[in-house]
């Protein structure tokens, strides 16, 4: 990179840049330092067999994408934003709960204490040892700190890694997964960015990997002013192909599961409305024609989130930094979200 290159970079993506450059190692140091708070919480599931995953933002985003991997091993995870719960809330009788806040301080966060108190099974999931969510529940803490860039990048890597310590303590082998953070897997963008290229808005979709798809979908929406958006594969299929054509792109999500096979049917689907498909792929199975497909070793469940999440996010920061002068600043938004 050249200085002239160095200079133009919007702020806002070199602090991003920042965070991501850390965010493997944090990640694995999380994983490595959280294992007694982990032990608690996946007690708590083992006696409760029910799990309700609070959150707003990337951190809900964070939710849905475990939601899967908990109801895998015979949970029955729910993801709800916390404003849902807040407004109109499921029963927390029998339930352990896991609220989740990257900063910790969140208005709804503390709005929630305030109005419900939690119960007996209610644990934090934050990035800052001294905030109001550490404070107030017994909280697994992310190694580094508060993110500070606006987009949640290492945030995301970091609070599935506190989610990775639980899944081992209730038996899952995280050794895929870590592999993914010890050594990442480098896939070229570029490709993907050039069918992206004229692109009016993106719409993501997965199906098991879900919670992934709407992770970009947020990030790409703070940092390009898209109206980018996600939707799970079966809801896509009803009714919203409508939208579809050569000034959408479509980003899909496919992993070693049982799922596969009906991203690879949406895949096929979108390329014949003349929409350019990206697929994030590590399903082992044949690229699908007609679209791009950024290949990663085949994995599913953590792993493959931890393969593919860095590389969507380097996506959706050069498509961003393609068409918005200050790219990473947010001019309606604040990094911690104080109000209602």
């Amino acid at each position: 990179m050249t200085m002239t290159q160095q200079e133009t970079r919007p702020a806002g993506l070199v602090a991003i840049d920042r965070e991501m450059a850390r965010q493997y190692g944090d990640a694995l140091a999380s994983f490595a330092e959280s294992a007694e708070m982990a032990a608690r919480v996946a007690a708590s599931l083992a006696s409760t067999g029910q799990l309700l995953l609070l959150g707003m933002g990337g951190s809900h985003a964070v939710g849905r994408a475990v939601e899967p991997l908990y109801r895998a091993l015979g949970i029955d995870a729910i993801a709800l934003p916390l404003s849902e719960q807040l407004g109109q809330p499921l029963a927390l009788d029998g339930r352990t709960v896991l609220m989740t806040s990257q900063s910790g301080e969140s208005a709804e966060v503390l709005r929630w204490f305030a109005e419900a108190g939690g119960n007996s099974e209610t644990f934090g999931l934050t990035l800052e040892a001294g905030s109001f969510l550490a404070r107030t529940a017994p909280s697994l803490v992310g190694i580094g700190g508060t993110e500070l860039a606006f987009a949640a990048t290492r945030s995301l890597t970091v609070t599935l890694a506190l989610h990775l310590a639980i899944l081992a303590a209730l038996g899952e082998h995280p050794s895929g997964a870590l592999v993914a953070l010890q050594a990442p897997e480098v896939v070229d963008i570029r490709p993907a960015l050039a069918a992206l290229e004229n692109v009016a808005t993106v719409v993501t979709s997965g199906r098991r990997l879900q919670g992934v798809a709407e992770a970009l979908a947020l990030g790409l929406t703070e940092l390009s002013r898209r109206p980018c958006f996600s939707l799970e594969g079966g809801q896509l299929r009803h009714g919203p192909m409508e939208m579809l054509g050569p000034d959408i792109g479509v980003v899909l999500f496919r992993g070693d599961d049982p799922t596969a096979s009906l991203v690879t049917a949406m895949a096929l689907s979108a390329i014949e409305t003349g929409a350019p498909v990206v697929i994030f792929d590590s399903s082992g199975v044949a690229p699908v024609a007609g679209a791009v497909t950024l290949r990663f070793k085949r994995a599913t469940g953590m792993a493959a989130i931890f393969a593919m999440l860095p590389t969507a996010q380097r996506l959706m920061i050069a498509f961003a930094d393609a068409r918005v002068d200050n790219a990473g600043t947010p001019v309606r938004s604040t990094k911690i979200t104080r109000s209602e």
